[in-house]
């Protein structure tokens, strides 16, 4: 029974993986902005948000980190002066990129744009929900980077009160680099981590399968 249990994990698993592959890019983004699954399992100053199995944190700083699914660094970046001001943003979508799609759910919005970056690497940009995940990946794995990155941005949830004392105490006025999440970068201007970021202890997921 204890085997037959176990197999069903694994086929389980492996249909996902399928599912993610043989799924188009807009099936991704709709079932995952759309979800109503609210779960958080990673707590920030000020937010939280759902790290997905397989994913593991590299380095962080309050609003920004450098996560890893062993395979593809990601770049987050969370902007809680744009969530607190309620900035709006309007996308153009992009005839000249690889994927372009405006992105708006209720008071989420945002956009997704992927660009060649070189030969058959591609740079992936998501903005949604005030925070922003770049990352460059193999043309192959685009449907599995673009998962993890909006699961991860759609799950992102903002605690108002503690948000508002931070940004009381004028600590954006300090020489910490700020970020336009806004911003499109394009396959020209790949923007990366300074050396100097705060590390956070590296936690690799039991589940995870190399």
């Amino acid at each position: 029974m204890k085997k037959i249990f176990l197999l069903g994990i694994m086929l389980l698993g492996l249909t996902g993986c399928t599912s993610i592959e043989n799924n188009n890019i807009d099936s991704i983004l709709n079932s995952s902005i759309n979800s109503v699954v609210k779960t958080t399992n990673t707590n920030r100053l000020g937010y939280s948000y759902y790290l997905p199995k397989g994913i593991i944190v590299k380095k962080a700083s309050d609003f920004n980190e450098i996560l890893s699914d062993q395979k593809y660094i990601y770049y987050l970046y969370v902007d809680i002066v744009s969530y607190n001001s309620k900035i709006l943003f309007n996308y153009n979508v992009n005839s000249l990129a690889y994927y372009s799609k405006s992105l708006n759910n209720n008071t989420k919005i945002g956009y997704i744009e992927i660009n060649n970056y070189e030969n058959d690497k591609y740079l992936i940009e998501i903005m949604y929900n005030y925070a922003k995940i770049e990352v460059i990946a193999y043309e192959e794995d685009i449907n599995k980077v673009t998962a993890f990155a909006i699961s991860i941005l759609s799950s992102i949830t903002y605690n108002n009160n503690i948000i508002e004392n931070y940004l009381g105490e004028d600590i954006f006025q300090s020489s910490e680099e700020k970020y336009d999440i806004f911003e499109i970068i394009g396959s020209d201007n790949y923007l990366e981590f300074t050396e100097d970021e705060e590390e956070f202890e590296e936690v690799i997921d039991p589940d995870y399968i190399k």
